[in-house]
């Protein structure tokens, strides 16, 4: 159970994560301080380790396979305030500050579009990018 992790390093912890037969673990995205789902990502061993080590997110690029330092090129970046795993240590919340949008397509979060009266609706449109 992840409670004999109380104490340990970042690095021990990282090693002791439950990730997939791809080498993977859900990360979900959070705005610290207002508790805003912002989007969910993949990472691995590395990228854990990197995150922990650097302050700055960084996940796996499934579609790239690589890894993806959030913000490196749209300048859109996540600083790690704090990293939670759940009990079974399979999945991970980051809670982060959030610089500009967090979603590709230039929303504050990627969770733009619901059900709602039985039809799928669009709840937000993109932002206007800040980041010089």
């Amino acid at each position: 159970m992840p409670e004999r992790l109380i104490g340990r390093s970042g690095a021990e912890m990282a090693a002791s994560l439950r990730y997939n037969d791809d080498g993977l673990i859900p990360a979900i995205a959070q705005q610290h301080d207002t508790g805003e789902v912002l989007m969910l990502a993949w990472m691995n061993r590395t990228a854990v380790e990197e995150t922990l080590t650097t302050g700055r997110v960084c996940y796996w690029s499934r579609s790239r396979g690589t890894l993806w330092r959030k913000g490196e090129t749209s300048g859109h970046t996540q600083r790690l305030v704090e990293l939670r795993f759940d009990c079974d240590a399979d999945t991970i919340l980051l809670l982060i500050d959030q610089t500009g949008p967090a979603c590709h397509t230039n929303r504050r979060n990627c969770f733009y579009l619901a059900v709602r009266d039985g039809a799928v609706r669009m709840i937000s449109e993109p932002v206007k990018d800040t980041v010089a």
